[in-house]
């Protein structure tokens, strides 16, 4: 982060979003922070059933200011344990592939 930027706190709509996401899929929830560019940040959450979710927020530290404010949600990163936590269905796949 340079001097110049201002730590912009997540909104109403991303907080109620990830708590949602936490009552529908589980506590604890994971969250992973990644930049991606100039459209700001993805919190990409991973719930204690597995289930994958996403909230954009416009930098990396509005999505660890959105981690640290909603309850029962961790900070984490793509390593063995998160990775293995996730379920990927085949609904989410074709998701991703666009169809």
């Amino acid at each position: 982060m340079t001097a110049e930027e201002t730590v912009v706190p997540p909104t109403g709509a991303q907080l109620g979003a990830a708590r949602k996401f936490v009552k529908a899929h589980g506590k604890p929830s994971r969250a992973v922070v990644e930049n991606i560019g100039r459209a700001g940040a993805r919190v990409v959450l991973v719930g204690a059933d597995g289930a994958l979710g996403d909230v954009v927020v416009p930098s990396v530290a509005t999505g660890e200011a959105l981690v640290e404010a909603v309850e029962d949600l961790s900070p984490a990163t793509w390593d063995a344990e998160t990775v293995q936590a996730t379920k990927i269905g085949p609904e989410h796949r074709r998701k991703m592939a666009g169809k």
